[in-house]
């Protein structure tokens, strides 16, 4: 699986129903609202990079709200566990 964090900035005015519209698109795992200098966060998880294109210019880009995006692909994922047993190596 791919995974690829999109920023979204949105009209201010259609925030909720963009951020539900972009739930609904298959290949969007999860959708934050948030504050800061972009107005919604996807997550995305798909099989290749060609869905990718196809979930962000193909669907996402078209969505009425949606103003601007920015794609960054994940290389590795962490989670705590991971990160935490990494610095525990040798340790007795």
């Amino acid at each position: 699986m791919i995974s690829a964090i999109v920023l979204i900035h949105a009209d201010v005015h259609r925030i909720p129903e963009t951020a539900q519209a972009v739930a609904d698109i298959s290949g969007v795992a999860e959708v934050y609202s948030c504050a800061g200098d972009v107005d919604l966060i996807a997550k995305i998880k798909v099989r290749d990079h060609a869905e990718i294109a196809d979930v962000v210019t193909g669907r996402i880009n078209r969505l009425p709200g949606v103003t601007h995006t920015a794609t960054h692909i994940a290389f590795r994922s962490y989670s705590s566990s991971e990160v935490e047993g990494g610095f525990s190596i040798g340790e007795e």
